[in-house]
């Protein structure tokens, strides 16, 4: 089995597969990122689907790069024979999904297989399968599959099949290509002229760019596709990942289904995308944020899918051993129906930052605000599960009081400084009795700290964000003193853990690795408090963590120093772009007036 980071990304913005250093893609869900997937490798073995296209010798790949500022793979593979490379790339959407893949000869002749394994429904459906020489047409219920080829293709034991050989200046196609199964139509694709289209796409997307590069151009332009890669063009939504249940503990059952949009990732991706300059991305954001939100406030969600839509049932998939063996598999995520109360001062927040921003004003959003914001005084006394999903008891968590108080601060700001309707002083004393709550109840004088939650003696990672939100500044001694708690307490090697699962009772067995976005978190509280080497060292350890082709996944085992988690995660993608931005800049993205009381 592949480590998570031997995987590379390919999309075209509805849809994302991954690649391994083989030259397998064991993943790929059609036609979005949300869909059943026709190549589950990743969460069982070969069996439950993928294709492979390498050196018919097989083995790991001698180097492989993105083409530039693009999300087209080259692959190389140097043998005794000769070598050869696997151009690999999904061209953006215009109505059907294709997957290209181009084996190039540089050198040499080199044998070469092309193995497809289609098996719907995350590897439990066997399509009917009709060969036509150099093309095969797979169907079974709402999917069909067509695959076109240059050379001839066989079948074999519930497989296609290719062998050939490349020479020196030889380019052999295949192009794979999906429609619903009630409609035989698929438009044609010329693999080369889809490959210049591609680059073309990607290279002027990534000039549009309008931020200083620096020392860490290349780290933040490769997070920004990603970032990019993640979105569902037609919504604007961003995905928080492209995977289900890959493990935050090897062997173990945090698994859980990241192919969603989560509304507390609208601030962060607003900032990545807007200190990049990307105003039309982060517009088309809000736009999915305001669609997905509208209706009663109290019935707010957390998460919602790429489309808006709320009902997100959680699943086990039995029939997948999961990914080395952590199971279960699960599709959809019970999370949705969680009461977070800090994404009501995500949302607020968000939509506040864009419009400090200059994105142009949307009238009607208003009064969806300001109602969002009616329910919050009168629910931000409430227990909660937290902004990391707790499944154990609802607790009174101070990260979710401390978004309350953004909320109230941000309401009153927009009066004040925008001159929107609302009553500014009653949020404003909102806004102080919040704060007062918070400083008297959730801060531990004996140690020095920011707990998790009132009357626990737990830490958690989010209390790094007080100075970000501008709660306090990140000089008041209560903020130092929380950051050197989170780096005693949380830490490991300097890189942070969310929490500790032994301190806090969150109702699911096991532990998990550390937490890559909590990390660029310490980065940014120490950049803000001015601890700026220790900034910078551990901005640079965590970008050596990447996998070699600039990815990281949710999480970070130090002890077998591999990654963890969904992959790749937009958390740590973007929170990257933020610490980067900032330590380049020498300021702070966000400090919104903290308060000194």
């Amino acid at each position: 089995m592949p480590r998570i980071e031997d995987y590379a990304l390919l999309g075209d913005l509805h849809t994302a597969a991954l690649v391994s250093t083989a030259g397998s893609i064991d993943w790929l869900c059609l036609p979005r990122f949300d869909s059943p997937a026709a190549f589950a490798a990743l969460l069982d073995n070969d069996q439950a689907g993928h294709w492979t296209l390498a050196p018919e010798a097989g083995g790991t790949c001698t180097t492989r790069r993105y083409a530039g500022n693009t999300l087209v793979l080259e692959t190389d593979w140097v043998t005794a024979e000769g070598s050869v490379r696997v151009i690999d790339f999904m061209p953006p959407r215009a109505d059907t999904p294709h997957l290209v893949r181009i084996a190039v000869g540089l050198d040499g002749d080199v044998a070469m297989r092309s193995t497809l394994r289609l098996r719907f429904d995350y590897g439990r459906v066997v399509p009917w399968i009709r060969n036509l020489g150099t093309q095969i047409h797979a169907i079974a219920g709402p999917d069909r599959v067509r695959l076109m080829s240059a050379v001839p293709l066989r079948g074999d034991h519930w497989d296609t099949l290719a062998d050939f050989t490349v020479r020196k200046g030889d380019r052999v196609p295949f192009v794979l290509s999906w429609a619903p199964g009630h409609d035989p139509q698929m438009p044609h694709v010329d693999a080369d002229q889809a490959l210049a289209a591609t680059a073309d796409f990607w290279t002027g997307w990534s000039a549009h760019a309008a931020y200083q590069p620096g020392p860490y151009g290349e780290a933040v332009d490769r997070s920004l596709i990603t970032l990019k890669a993640l979105t569902y063009e037609p919504t604007g939504g961003i995905v928080a990942a492209v995977t289900t249940s890959l493990p935050e503990e090897f062997g173990g059952v945090r698994n859980w289904d990241y192919r969603y949009c989560w509304l507390r990732d609208a601030t962060y991706t607003l900032q990545a995308l807007l200190a990049a300059g990307y105003r039309r991305e982060a517009g088309a954001w809000r736009e999915w944020l305001l669609r997905a939100i509208a209706g009663q406030p109290e019935t707010l969600q957390i998460l919602y899918s790429l489309d808006g839509a709320r009902r997100l049932p959680e699943v086990e998939l039995g029939w997948l051993s999961g990914y080395e063996g952590s199971s279960p598999v699960r599709t959809g995520n019970a999370a949705a129906g969680q009461l977070q109360l800090d994404v009501w001062g995500e949302t607020l927040d968000a939509l506040f930052l864009a419009r400090q921003a200059g994105l142009p004003a949307d009238h009607d959003a208003w009064a969806l605000q300001v109602a969002l914001m009616n329910y919050l005084e009168s629910a931000w006394r409430e227990p909660d599960n937290g902004l990391w999903e707790v499944r154990g008891d609802r607790q009174h968590f101070t990260h979710s009081k401390i978004m309350a108080w953004a909320a109230a601060d941000r309401m009153a700001r927009s009066v004040r400084e925008y001159g929107l309707p609302g009553p500014a002083p009653r949020w404003e004393a909102l806004r102080e009795q919040i704060h007062h709550d918070i400083v008297t109840r959730a801060f531990d004088t004996e140690r020095n700290t920011f707990t998790q939650a009132y009357g626990s003696a737990a830490l958690d990672a989010s209390l790094l964000l007080i100075p970000r939100v501008g709660f306090l500044p990140a000089t008041d001694p209560r903020v130092l003193g929380t950051i050197a708690a989170v780096r005693r307490e949380l830490s490991d090697g300097d890189l942070v853990r969310r929490y500790s699962t032994a301190a806090t009772d969150d109702g699911v067995k096991g532990s998990e690795g550390l937490f890559i976005a909590c990390s660029f978190w310490l980065v940014d509280a120490l950049h803000a408090s001015g601890q700026q080497q220790d900034a910078i060292d551990l901005f640079e350890r965590l970008l050596a963590l990447r996998n070699d082709v600039g990815l990281l996944s949710e999480e970070w085992d130090p002890g077998a120093r591999r990654q963890l988690g969904n992959t790749p995660q937009a958390f740590s993608h973007f929170a990257l772009v933020v610490s980067a931005v900032q330590l380049h800049l020498g300021s702070a993205i966000r400090s919104d007036n903290p308060m000194q009381t």
